[in-house]
């Protein structure tokens, strides 16, 4: 068994919605669990290291709610010609090795995805809990559900009518998915659809749902559309994915029913800002009309204190899996409302909570597993900093480093103390 105790450490607290400065955090790293923390670098037990922190600033490893590992969002259209990379196992298993990658190196260290070819987020998730390829923990959902010839329905399961959404989710369920993912509505990236249409009928929705928590497992809509939104939030799916347009008689559906809002912010506003000559027109045409419309609904939901969990839609065009998660964050202060200390919530106690695993993510206390990153800066000061390269680490373990770039951040890096205290 090897423990270490983190010492003078600033740790995020989501009660008190800050950092709490002159902080001990000891990590057993057997176990990947965090054994205690508290005030000072006083301990109660023995330990075989220190790392002194020099006063930075730690929080929980971001959580992101809403990915598609098997995509890679610089590789989706040339000059606005629809000229996609092959749809193989190979390239998508190519692509979700190295969108793993990336997302640890920037402090992402859990996922859900919500949607993956072949059913690869299931082999992906299997090879990083044995240690064979790096990334975040995941939570799979395999292939998604779409009617036939639907949003989505190029790499996911085709279902039409009540029965065969009951065999394609057991199917689902059978082949090892933890979170079943269905396109309610259609959206922006699949031309002859708008986010408007409803292309799930609400018997096939509640069916999905039932099945799922039927399994104890969870279940996440697409939809954006307000009537779409609506038929989600009646179905008792646990999270809504984008929720472009919502009224104040949804809003108080999704109190009655606890639904959580995954936002993918970033997804629109990255084609509005980047894509103007590789988007196709008919895209970016639904991104201008919906997206203010978007923002305001999000900003309505924040008011309302509908619970937001932090998710980016990451493997959409120029939509990645670097720093666009802290981005995200940055877009809920800036464009919906949020303080930063809510939007690092939205990162991580939220997710934690509607991916069902807040007994051991989501917060740096004791029993929780030891992912968390390690800043210079606040980021309830300036939620920005979130996106500067950091320390990140898995199961108490440091997996990447900040580099360091002068001598004052040389200063304030951490520095280990060897020693059986």
């Amino acid at each position: 068994m090897t423990k270490i105790n983190y010492t003078n450490v600033a740790i995020y607290n989501h009660e008190k919605q800050n950092f709490i400065a002159n902080q001990h955090m000891v990590v057993d790293t057997d176990t990947g669990k965090i054994v205690e923390v508290g005030n000072g670098s006083s301990i109660n037990q023995v330990v075989n290291e220190v790392s002194d922190m020099h006063g930075r600033y730690v929080m929980p490893g971001i959580m992101n709610a809403h990915t598609h590992i098997t995509s890679i969002p610089t590789y989706w259209w040339n000059d606005g010609k629809e000229q996609r990379h092959s749809d193989s196992r190979e390239f998508n298993t190519m692509f979700a090795v190295k969108n793993m990658a990336d997302a640890i190196d920037h402090g992402i260290t859990y996922i859900r995805n919500v949607g993956a070819a072949f059913d690869i987020d299931i082999e992906v998730k299997k090879m990083q809990e044995k240690g064979w390829i790096k990334g975040p923990k995941v939570m799979t959902s395999g292939k998604a559900f779409s009617i036939t010839g639907g949003h989505g329905s190029g790499g996911g399961y085709e279902v039409d009518g009540v029965d065969e959404v009951r065999k394609g989710v057991r199917q689902a369920m059978k082949n090892g998915v933890d979170n079943i993912k269905m396109m309610v509505t259609g959206g922006v990236l699949k031309n002859g659809e708008t986010p408007d249409d409803i292309q799930f009928t609400p018997e096939e929705a509640r069916t999905a749902v039932v099945e799922a928590h039927h399994k104890g497992k969870t279940a996440a809509a697409h939809a954006q559309g307000n009537a779409g939104v609506k038929e989600a939030v009646e179905a008792g799916f646990d999270t809504v994915e984008h929720a472009f347009d919502i009224d104040d008689e949804t809003i108080a559906m999704m109190k009655e029913h606890g639904t959580v809002v995954v936002p993918t912010m970033n997804a629109m506003y990255a084609i509005y800002k980047y894509g103007k000559d590789t988007v196709p027109d008919w895209a970016r045409e639904k991104v201008i009309v919906n997206i203010k419309k978007h923002f305001a609904s999000i900003t309505k939901a924040v008011q309302a204190g509908i619970p937001i969990a932090m998710g980016t839609d990451a493997g959409t065009p120029y939509n990645g899996f670097r720093s666009e998660s802290a981005y995200e964050m940055e877009l809920y202060v800036e464009k919906a409302g949020m303080t930063p200390a809510q939007a690092i919530d939205s990162a991580t106690i939220n997710c934690a909570r509607a991916m069902h695993v807040d007994d051991e993510y989501g917060q740096i206390v004791a029993g929780n597993y030891a992912d968390f990153i390690s800043m210079a800066e606040n980021p309830v000061n300036d939620i920005s900093v979130i996106q500067h390269d950091k320390d990140v680490y898995q199961n108490g373990i440091c997996v990447h480093q900040q580099a360091v770039a002068t001598e004052t951040e040389q200063q304030a890096a951490p520095s280990k103390v060897s020693a059986a205290i």
